[in-house]
């Protein structure tokens, strides 16, 4: 099928890309280095060693200094264990089944430790990513193949195919009963109704602070109430799943996390697989076994090399021994977690996490895919293959999937399975209208531009103020102060813009701290568009004496990092201002949408008008500013 053929193409071609930028950062890198970049964790001590599952033996290790580096090593994340006395023969490849702080669970791809990491100036690498983009291919081509055999008994995943695609239209079962609640608002009711109604596809489409997430949990709990046994619930990030693991299991609803939480509390935990194998009554029979094959292990090993016959017979008849009980040990495991999860109501993954071995041959009535405006396409499809109905959620008009290669975002795999839904069935689509965040002002230009003016701000946030006379939006005009732009690296800064910022900041927390008195001081967002912007805005603030006392209340970042956030104030400072009108990336609006919809009480936008009014987006902001009489010109504070 052409459909999946394309998007095999575009996910190569992302592949090459993102492994020809790994290959750069890790080429010819040395160990600190590569920890500096968040790829590796050295020196390591091994603190524990356990038989797991399969034979794999589980290893567990604490980076021992560093701690305090962030690191892009995940659950199921690919890995070496390696030796710094020659890391070029002295590594053993494994994966991450188990991560928390500064210890993490390794399965290694062997029985037993090699002689080599009794030596010290051990550590670990974070491989290339193989296996994500594995899963992602497998499911393409198994979506392929169902389409070209065309087996009846696959009727039902290849007319679900087949409306995902837009050769068929989603059909509705209306003559169910109403569904009403009074923790709902009136459209909130309209989009659980429709999931309910869809025999293949429904979509709920949740503009900022519109109650996306409380919609998806109350439609999942009224499917169970109606008599589903089992639901799949999937997102692209890890934090995404744990918010509705959470959510879900309040509902009362037993729910199991598949994987590793990012979240590390015990109520997270307890979902988990190993907190419930753990937990089992019969976890004791296993771990019986596992000490009795260990054993056996031990004695086996205390043949040395030259030995005879008999010896030799003996330590064979032992290694013997310990496979057979090992495999009674997986058996067991196996029908216990085989129990676990058909006592389940709702199993939660992220995409790719939903073809993991515990859950890989189950098939579900109905998959829900959340934050799927954040979501892969080819990532989607590896759950959408288990399912015969499938729920999307999320906002196309935020930040899209993140795609390293520019020919793949050119042609078409930043454009998301939500987004070519929501155009294609119009009719399986409900908005959700009203917003329980922002005031009207902030709201408005949002609405305007990219929710066709439909969205509401509810009664309790529609005036919201942090004092009487404050205005909770803000546009401040850099044009003609020569604030202009400087390169570093592939990064921009503006130190003008940063120290302007600044300055107003200090002065609005002293207002703040004079109307507010005794009252809890709010919480203060920082968002520039470029790394390197934010490094200067973070020193200066974090070098200001005015700002020392409430330092704890603000945060400084990216807009990507501010995803499903919301502060009370946020500061935007837009950084690019130079003569030729070149924006760089703010000319995707979405990113600016996503910025501005995360204040609560208080937006201030710090930007170059004369740069940025060549895309009618932001002409189209300092017209709003100016009408509401928000608009001010930074000359007003020279």
């Amino acid at each position: 099928m052409e459909y999946f053929d394309k998007l095999l193409d575009l996910l190569k071609t992302e592949r090459n890309e993102d492994l020809s930028l790994y290959e750069d950062q890790t080429k010819s890198t040395s160990v600190t280095e590569r920890r500096s970049l968040g790829l590796s964790w050295y020196p390591i001590a091994i603190r524990n060693t356990e038989i797991g599952r399969g034979e794999y033996l589980t290893v567990e290790l604490e980076r021992t200094t560093h701690q305090d580096v962030n690191h892009q090593f995940r659950f199921g994340s690919s890995v070496a264990l390696f030796s710094n006395h020659d890391a070029g023969s002295d590594r053993i490849e494994g994966s991450v089944t188990h991560i928390s702080g500064s210890k993490l669970k390794l399965s290694l791809r062997s029985d037993e430790l090699p002689e080599w990491t009794r030596d010290g100036k051990l550590g670990i690498d974070l491989l290339f990513d193989n296996n994500s983009y594995d899963e992602m291919q497998n499911a393409l081509k198994l979506a392929k193949s169902i389409i070209k055999e065309d087996d009846k008994k696959q009727s039902q995943v290849i007319n679900l195919i087949n409306i995902l695609t837009g050769l068929k239209s989603p059909t509705f079962n209306n003559n169910l009963n109403q569904y009403a609640s009074k923790v709902l608002n009136e459209k909130q009711q309209a989009a659980v109704q429709n999931i309910i109604e869809a025999n293949e596809l429904a979509i709920v489409h949740g503009p900022p602070g519109t109650g996306k997430t409380t919609t998806l949990v109350q439609a999942i709990a009224e499917l169970i109430k109606r008599g589903e046994t089992q639901i799949l619930v999937v997102a692209p990030s890890n934090t995404a799943v744990d918010l509705l693991s959470e959510k879900i299991t309040e509902q009362g609803i037993s729910v199991l996390r598949i994987g590793n939480p990012a979240r590390v509390s015990d109520k997270m935990q307890s979902l988990t697989l190993d907190y419930k194998l753990a937990a089992h009554e019969q976890i004791k029979d296993v771990k019986a076994l596992k000490k009795q094959a260990a054993e056996y292990k031990k004695m086996a090993h205390k043949y040395k090399r030259n030995f005879g016959r008999a010896e030799q017979e003996q330590r064979k008849a032992l290694f013997n021994e310990a496979h057979k009980i090992l495999k009674d040990a997986d058996k067991t495991e196996q029908y216990l977690i085989e129990n676990i999860v058909r006592k389940t109501q709702v199993i939660t993954a992220t995409l790719v996490g939903s073809n993991h071995y515990t859950i890989k041959n189950l098939s579900f009535n109905t998959v829900v895919i959340d934050e799927a405006g954040q979501a892969l396409e080819p990532a989607c499809w590896i759950p959408i293959l288990k399912a015969q109905r499938v729920i999307l959620a999320g906002d196309h008009f935020q930040l899209p999937p993140t795609v390293k290669s520019n020919e793949a975002a050119k042609k078409g795999l930043t454009k998301t399975l939500l987004e070519k839904c929501t155009e294609q069935h119009p009719e399986a689509v409900v908005l959700l209208e009203e917003q329980y965040r922002m005031h009207n002002s902030i709201m408005g230009y949002s609405s305007k531009v990219f929710y066709d003016d439909l969205l509401k701000a509810h009664t309790s946030v529609a005036s919201r103020k942090l004092f009487d006379n404050d205005s909770p939006f803000l546009f401040i005009d850099t044009a003609g102060c020569a604030f202009d732009e400087k390169t570093e690296g592939t990064s921009v800064v503006n130190p003008e813009e940063a120290v302007f910022l600044l300055k107003h900041l200090s002065i609005y927390v002293s207002e703040l701290k004079a109307e507010l008195k005794d009252d809890k001081f709010p919480d203060i967002g920082i968002i520039a568009p470029y790394q390197q912007q934010v490094k200067i805005i973070r020193e200066l603030i974090l070098s200001s004496p005015d700002l020392q006392e409430i330092i704890n209340h603000i945060t400084i970042n990216t807009v990507d990092s501010f995803q499903g956030q919301e502060r009370d104030i946020i500061y935007l400072g837009l950084t690019r201002s130079n003569s030729e009108q070149n924006v760089g990336f703010l000319a995707d609006i979405r990113r600016i949408n996503v910025a501005m919809t995360r204040a609560r009480k208080k937006l201030v936008m710090i930007g170059d008008s004369a740069t940025l009014s060549r895309l009618p987006f932001y002409a189209g902001l300092v017209s709003y500013a100016d009408q509401l009489q928000v608009y001010q010109s930074a000359w007003e504070y020279a």
